[in-house]
Formats: structure tokens, sequence, C-alpha cells
């Protein structure tokens, strides 16, 4: 058994005073919010570690914030989550932010991160590279100076027909009977009254007179009265709100018209822009929208390779096309990764396919050992209102309950008036679903392909299985596994034990992309090929720190040495 008092020295902290202090207007903000044990926090954010400094967050927690330098790394509301509630109760779905003019502030962007945001998104749609480069720097600045661990996503704008910014206008209203002009022509802000312009060139010749327009997947329709060379008319037959760059989709006799989008590029010369821009600031992932084929990922990931030797950046591939659909299953094992999107999915084809379609998505992206992002409209009625509707929380439910490995806000984050509010249902929404999961055993019988590549990824392989059977079995309070790329964490991830998964990197990049996966908890710490000195060592942190305590039961396991240990934390 390993001995954690040996190396107890490496995590002493050094004696300094808290550096600040709950304020009444904080106080009184705190017991308002829902906490479980709020007078347990304080005293350990107090008195278990001297360099920690207690504040609040949304989610009635006190986030520590750490002292310049530690031989352990973890993401600071992490770690609080770890101390107040136990690393069983810790929250295993992700949560994916998208970025905008509501929250791209540092202090909206803390706010988010202390409340559980683990990827910041970023929609090339939107925005110029100067606000892009600037919401970088803040989440970079957040991490570095504040301790948080949020991973950077990049999302391409695509090729797929869409509308123009509506001259500057944040939205504009259609109602019932108004007849539009959508239009190829430039035009000079202000937009002529009623009138949207369209970035495909092609869109007059296409249409035709009688076709239906849904603009956003149908929150809004036209139909096609009249055809005037580089204008179309087109009468409202469903008022709804238009968004700039609001994708469109028309439809005839009663099934979408794709052959013109099959036809366009994927990665369009702005989006190779972009990408390029992406690499040399080092984003985490990039999100490549409309994917038709393997190629294209292919493509893109050699052309990654090729601008940055040795970049961790992972590609991720938006299911949101009948092209995606129908070449399923390649493009996602060229992958690092899938995102259902469903609001464009859902303009493509029939809308009571898309709840199937996404449980298909989400079981062969497990199958296949990549994280997928469940995404688009989830809390859509938070954008305006500041409780979701009960449909909404149920179709969250549903999506954690398929074990999906993250979640994803859009306009509720990007534009909404409550972000904040946002974030902290997909938050416990997902802790309460999966805490019923535990509760009821629901150890699904879901037979997992093999992925290995080599007999030694194999051995890894058939470990991690047996280490998940194990820990149901055993009830263990974690499971530690020690990597340096990522594949073990990753493996372990697919088999969704009851606990969290300790996954210790001494790659900083590699502790960010581990961000996206289910049950994952990242810890960026130096280690050897010894691993009965990594445990000794590890103990040691994580006990000083209030993350484990003497008796909890771990199984370890190491991708270097393809070994497995089960073990009480001494």
């Amino acid at each position: 058994m390993p001995a954690a008092h040996s190396l107890l020295h490496l995590a002493a902290p050094k004696s300094v005073a808290p550096t600040s202090t709950l304020s009444p207007a904080g106080a009184a903000h705190l017991r308002r919010l829902p906490s479980r044990r709020p007078q347990r926090l304080v005293t350990s954010c107090s008195s278990a570690h001297p360099d920690l400094a207690a504040f609040p967050n949304p989610n009635g927690l006190l986030v520590a914030e750490p002292a310049a330098a530690a031989p352990i790394d973890i993401d600071v509301a992490t770690e609080a989550e770890l101390r107040e509630n136990g690393s069983r109760s810790t929250r295993r779905t992700k949560l994916v932010c998208t970025v905008g003019p509501a929250t791209c502030g540092p202090s909206e962007l803390e706010a988010l991160a202390v409340g559980g945001m683990n990827v910041a998104r970023l929609n090339m749609c939107h925005g110029d590279r100067e606000w892009h480069q600037k919401v970088i720097s803040s989440v970079r600045r957040l991490n570095e100076e504040k301790g948080y661990a949020v991973a950077v996503m990049m999302d391409t704008e695509g090729s797929e027909i869409h509308m123009g910014d509506l001259g500057g206008a944040p939205a504009a209203k259609a109602e019932d009977g108004e007849i539009w002009t959508f239009s190829v022509r430039s035009f000079e802000a202000p937009l002529p009254e009623l009138t949207v312009h369209v970035n495909y060139e092609g869109f007059a010749e296409d249409v035709r007179v009688g076709d239906d327009l849904l603009v956003d997947g149908g929150m809004a329709r036209f139909e096609v009265v009249e055809k005037l060379g580089p204008d179309v008319k087109c009468r409202c037959t469903d008022p709804g709100l238009l968004l700039p760059r609001a994708n469109l989709t028309f439809w005839r006799d009663g099934s979408v018209v794709r052959a013109k989008n099959a036809m366009l590029p994927t990665i369009t010369s702005k989006d190779w822009l972009d990408i390029d821009f992406g690499i040399a600031v080092g984003v985490d992932f990039i999100a490549v929208s409309f994917v038709k084929s393997a190629e294209v990922i292919n493509h893109l990931k050699s052309y990654i390779a090729a601008r940055s030797r040795g970049s961790d950046i992972a590609v991720i591939a938006k299911i949101e096309s009948i092209d995606s659909l129908t070449n399923l299953e390649e493009i996602i094992r060229a992958s690092d990764g899938a995102m259902v999107a469903r609001g464009d999915l859902g303009a493509q084809i029939p809308l009571e396919q898309v709840p199937s379609i996404q449980q298909k998505i989400v079981k062969l992206c497990r199958q296949l050992n990549k994280p997928v992002i469940v995404a688009s409209q989830l809390l859509e009625s938070m954008i305006e209102y500041p409780i979701p509707t009960r449909a909404e929380v149920a179709d969250v439910s549903e999506a954690v309950h398929q074990r999906a490995d993250a979640l994803m806000l859009s306009g509720e984050s990007a534009m909404g008036r409550y972000p904040d509010k946002a974030l902290i249902v997909l938050s416990s929404v997902s802790l309460r679903i999966e805490r019923w999961w535990r509760e009821e055993k629901h150890h699904e019988p879901l037979e997992l392909e093999d992925v290995s590549s080599s007999f030694s990824d194999k051995i890894s392989e058939e470990i991690c299985i047996s280490a998940a059977k194990m820990a149901n079995k055993l009830e263990v309070d974690a499971v530690f596994v020690y990597t340096k790329g990522g594949h073990m964490a990753s493996l372990l991830s697919r088999c969704r034990p009851d606990c969290p998964i300790f996954a210790f990197t001494n790659s900083t990049s590699v502790r960010r992309r581990l961000n996206l996966q289910w049950g994952l908890i990242p810890f960026r710490l130096t280690f050897s090929d010894d691993m009965e000195s990594n445990l000794n060592r590890t103990f040691s942190l994580l006990k000083a720190r209030g993350m484990i305590k003497s008796g909890d039961l771990v199984i370890a396991l190491s991708d270097m040495l393809q070994s497995i240990q089960v073990m009480n934390v001494p």
C-alpha cells in the first residue's frame, strides 16, 4: 500500500492569510442561492488550504482562488465542487457555452467559468478577428490568473445558404402576410425596408415560385411568390424573428431542395483564413460546419498537422445536413468528435426524425470513442425568460440520459438575457439525472465496439473496460488514470463508470482537450513511470487540498505501464 505521508512536504502550503472575503452583498447573494452545505464549504476554503481565498459562484458554491504556483493544477470550480460534495457527486456531463455580446467581457466570462463552463465556443459567423482575439485572450487570462481550465472551440461558418447581417440591425420581425425581398445584390447600409441579403449567388436561379423558404430551421416561413432578376419576392406565412446570418433552406413538394447545397464547398476561403487564425492562437477545438464526407475532415487534419507540428487541436464534425447523415459513420471515424447541431439538421429532415437521429449519433460516437455534443435550442426560451419551459428541461434530461459527453448553449449564452441562469439549469438538471441514474443502478448493457488499432491498444481497452466494471461493483470513489496523450482517459470515459475519472496529464493542452469528455476531471501534474511514486505524490497533494480523504477507495491506471491497482487512500 503506498504511503502518503512520505511526500506530504510537496504540498505544504505557505502561511498566507486569505486575500479576500465575502462582502455583505455577496453573502446575501449566497444565502439566496441553493447550496447543500455552505457552512462546511466556508470552513474548508479558509482552513483546509491557507493559500485559497473564497468567492461565491452562481451555484452557491465557494470557488477556491489558487495561489500563484501549485504542484498540481485543477480547474478551481471543479475543485470547489469536489471539496463541497465529494467525488461521487460531481457533474459528469460537460458544458459548452457560446460566447457573444452578452458574455464577451472578462467579468461575464468569469461568471460562466464559475458556473461550470468547460468549453467556450466562438461562432465565426459573427464578430471580426479582433473581437475573437480579445475573447480568446480573456479566456486564457482567466485560466492563467484565476486557475480555471476552460478550453476554446472555434466554429467555422461553412458554406450553406444564409442571410446577411441585416444592415447592422440586431434582428427584424417578419409579420404574417408581409412581402419580403430576398436578394443576392449587395446593398449599402441601411438595407431597403423588408429586404434581406442572401449569400448564395445562385439563389434566385434555384428557387421556384411556390417553394417554401424556412429561416433558421423554421423560426419564420415564407412562400416564394415572384422572381425578378436577382430578387426573390416572398410572402411571410409563419411570422417570426429574423436574426443576422440565419440559415436558409427551401422546400419543394414536401422535401428540402439540396442539390445546390451539396455542391457548395464545406470549407470556404473565409473558413480557411479563420482556421489559420485558430491555429495561430492555439484554439483547442475546431468545429467544422456542414460536413459532407470524411475526406473534408482528413484534409483539415492534415492541414493542421502541416501548419502546426505537434498541435493538439481536435477537429469536431458538425452533423447538420442530410449529407452528414448519409456518410455518418465514416465522418465520425475520421473526426475527433461530433456535434449534433439539431437546429440546422431539423431544417433538412422532418422534425419527428430529429430525436431518433440524435440518439443514433450519440450512441455511435460512444461506440467509436468520440466525444459528442448535443447542441441547438436546448433552452431557447431562456434567451428572453429567466426560467425554461418544462419541455426544455425534459429535452436536456433526455440528452443527459443518453449519456452525451456535453451539452451546448447557443443563443442562450451568446445574446440571451440570462446566460448565467441558463448555465445553472444545464448543470443542475445534469446533476439530478446523473444521480438518479446511479441510484437506480442503470448500468446499461451496451456492448462497446473494439476500437483498438494494435495489440497494445487492445490491452489498454480491456484494462479500461475491466476497471469501469470494478468501479461500479466496488463503488469506488474515483478512478485515477495517468496519461500523457489522453487516450486511456478517453477509453475510460467511454465506459461511463459511476465514479468520476481523475485524469492526470503533464500537458496543458491535453488537459484542456479532455475537458470535453464525459466524467473526466483533468489535472496537470508532472509524473514519472514509477506508479508507486506517482500515487504517493498524488494522494499527498489531493489530501492537502481537501479533494480526497483517507479511506477513499480508488482504482489507479496508467497508459505508460498499462497497469491497474485497487487501493484505499492512506
